[in-house]
């Protein structure tokens, strides 16, 4: 019983090894030259501009849970469709009221407004932005 623990020790220990040694290798022999070209963000050869604390537009969350959602309904109701012959006319039920809820949310969701996608204007644009700004919010930037 013992020699069972053993063995699963070993692998927590040579896992926990095989991860740390590496990394200990590395911050030994790496050079530790810092350049302000090494410590900057690097975003995909573009110049970095402003903080990237930006608050994002709620309507990106919105859809990526729109998106799970429906992402789950197909990943239940795809083994359900191979087997339906199988199950019966109570699983053909289930999955009926299982879509409608679904349909229901969905409608909900359309009837809210959720689902309609606007720009987000940016009201104080800078840098390569600052050409998207309108003119007529240039001149109620100050107003507002």
């Amino acid at each position: 019983m013992y020699r069972d623990f053993g063995t699963i020790f070993l692998f927590i220990l040579l896992g926990i090894v095989l991860v740390y040694v590496p990394l200990l290798i590395s911050k030994i022999i790496a050079p530790k030259k810092d350049t302000p070209d090494k410590l900057s963000t690097y975003e995909c050869g573009e110049e970095s501009e402003g903080s990237a604390w930006v608050q994002f537009n709620i309507r990106f969350y919105v859809i990526a849970l729109i998106f799970l959602i429906f992402d789950v309904e197909v990943v239940l109701l795809f083994p359900w469709a191979v087997v339906f012959k199988e199950l019966g006319l109570l699983a053909f039920v289930e999955m009926a009221i299982f879509l409608i809820i679904l349909i229901v949310g969905l409608a909900y969701v359309w009837k809210k407004g959720d689902l309609d996608w606007v720009k987000y204007r940016v009201k104080y644009g800078r840098g390569r932005y600052r050409k998207i700004v309108g003119k007529e919010e240039r001149t109620s930037v100050g107003s507002a």
